[in-house]
């Protein structure tokens, strides 16, 4: 059985007019012209419905900035005042909401590094027991849904029913172009689970770098997610913080501009014709994918015997290097991310590791 969670719609917290929700705003919130300039020129796009910005900045190590704290706060009351967008803040503690709250501050969002935490989500919890206040819910730095759904659990449990998630990518130790690979499928399964979660994607964070949001807030919006989380900041290059992946408001509004927003289905008769024919090869494929990894299986079976009676080990790692290199290879020459071959391989090689120490330790025990 599906896990259950009461969330209000979207719309009915906060008025897109039908478009995907925008926030924006400074990684952190600097100075009090810093911040109240960002929020004047990103109103002025037309685009953006919330202004974010960073007060309590948890930072990997000490000695970074790690934000202004409540001193930063009467800075956004003010950009609300003169741009009428409401603000969102990170709170990572109950004093955060309390100063929050406090200052008139309209949506909540929980970091990464607290995700990861249940004892802290429960501190937060608790602390937001009796308030009617929208929260969103950042996954937690390692590729862990459990946490994450944890964490809406526990926030729910609460009594808050305005809740959203944010997709902020994952660290996994692998190297790639990204500062934290997204794992698309993590947040879709989220999604399979709590259908009526709306799901906002945050590329600045993903993508570690400016050259990289369009593509990745295009991604989010082909998966059709609710909205973005883009920072955004009126001199990016000189930020206390994250410099490399914050964009100016008007860069910011032209990547908005490229932006291209797909429906999620068609009316057209000609063309779901034409869909189901697709779908249904796809599904053939899928089939003779299934049967080809059931073949795969029988000859690790088969391996698992030759290895037992040669007294060898389950693993080898040059095999697993050599596997790893061609597989790669051969996915480049077919027009394939080796990214996305290398994972699938490394579930398949971990399955046959499963596999052949079952059938050994098996053998093993019966002789």
């Amino acid at each position: 059985m599906k896990p259950t969670l009461e969330v209000l719609p979207l719309n009915s917290w906060i008025e897109t007019n039908g478009k995907p929700l925008i926030i924006s705003g400074p990684c952190s919130a600097e100075t009090e012209e810093q911040v109240v300039e960002t929020a004047r020129q990103l109103a002025s796009l037309n685009a953006v419905h919330v202004l974010r910005a960073g007060v309590w900045k948890p930072r990997t190590r000490p000695g970074s900035f790690e934000g202004q704290g409540e001193k930063a706060l009467p800075w956004l009351q003010r950009a609300k005042a003169e741009t009428g967008l409401p603000v969102a803040v990170e709170v990572a503690t109950p004093e955060h909401i309390e100063l929050a709250l406090k200052y008139g501050v309209d949506i909540l969002w929980i970091g990464a590094r607290t995700t990861v935490n249940p004892f802290n989500v429960q501190e937060i919890a608790d602390a937001l027991r009796g308030v009617d206040v929208p929260v969103l819910i950042k996954n937690p730095v390692n590729p862990d849904l459990a946490l994450w759904v944890g964490a809406f659990e526990r926030i729910a449990g609460a009594g808050i029913t305005k809740l959203a998630a944010i997709h902020r990518g994952f660290s996994t130790g692998e190297t790639s172009k990204y500062r934290n690979i997204p794992l698309w499928q993590l947040a879709i399964e989220l999604k399979d689970m709590f259908p009526n979660l709306p799901v906002i994607g945050d590329p600045s964070h993903m993508a570690g770098k400016r050259a990289y949001l369009q593509e990745l807030s295009q991604m989010s919006m082909d998966l059709n997610y609710d909205g973005l989380i883009v920072e955004s900041h009126i001199d990016p290059d000189n930020a206390w913080s994250d410099a490399a992946q914050q964009l100016t408001p008007v860069h910011f509004g032209e990547m908005l501009d490229q932006l291209q927003i797909r429906k999620v289905e068609s009316s057209n008769v000609e063309f779901k014709g034409a869909l189901e024919q697709i779908r249904a090869t796809i599904d053939n494929v899928d089939r003779q994918l299934v049967e080809m990894l059931a073949a795969r299986m029988a000859l690790v079976e088969k391996l698992a015997e030759y290895k037992r009676e040669n007294n060898v080990t389950i693993f080898q790692p040059d095999r697993w290097k050599e596997l790893h290199e061609s597989r790669s290879k051969q996915a480049k020459k077919m027009g394939l991310y080796p990214e996305l071959v290398e994972e699938i391989f490394k579930i398949i090689h971990m399955e046959s590791i499963r596999k052949q120490t079952e059938l050994m330790n098996s053998n093993t025990q019966n002789a």
